[in-house]
């Protein structure tokens, strides 16, 4: 059975190029583009892995790790974070939030497939 991804970004281009490559690796993937809809969906779908935009519309990602890893069905999955906005201090703030990696965007697909393998297969 396919891993369930799900993929928490408002950049309709960056979505569209995980969600694509995720599929073509034989993953079952979830868009969602606003982050409001976030934990509602989780529950729904129940993903593996949660790759989270750090920079959305209103609400922060680092807000949306920090409320996942608090509910109980979530706190064991692991979350991947990309940003554009890297700044000092970042990676660390949204580590602390819980999640197990992070990639600064531009997003390269090599270090990016490796990254989510890494995660769902330990």
């Amino acid at each position: 059975m396919a891993k369930r991804i799900l993929v928490v970004e408002d950049n309709d281009l960056n979505r569209k190029l995980f969600c694509d490559v995720l599929k073509a690796s034989g993953y079952e993937v979830v868009p969602v583009s606003d982050g409001s809809n976030v934990v509602a969906t989780a529950k729904k779908f129940h993903p593996e892995l949660v790759i989270m935009d750090i920079q959305l519309p209103n609400i922060s990602g680092v807000d949306l790790i920090t409320q996942l890893k608090a509910d109980s069905d979530f706190d064991e999955v692991p979350v991947l974070a990309v940003t554009a906005y890297a700044g000092k201090g970042d990676e660390e703030r949204i580590r602390e939030a819980g999640a197990q990696d992070y990639l600064a965007k531009p997003v390269s697909i090599g270090p990016f497939m490796a990254a989510v393998r890494k995660l769902l297969d330990g």
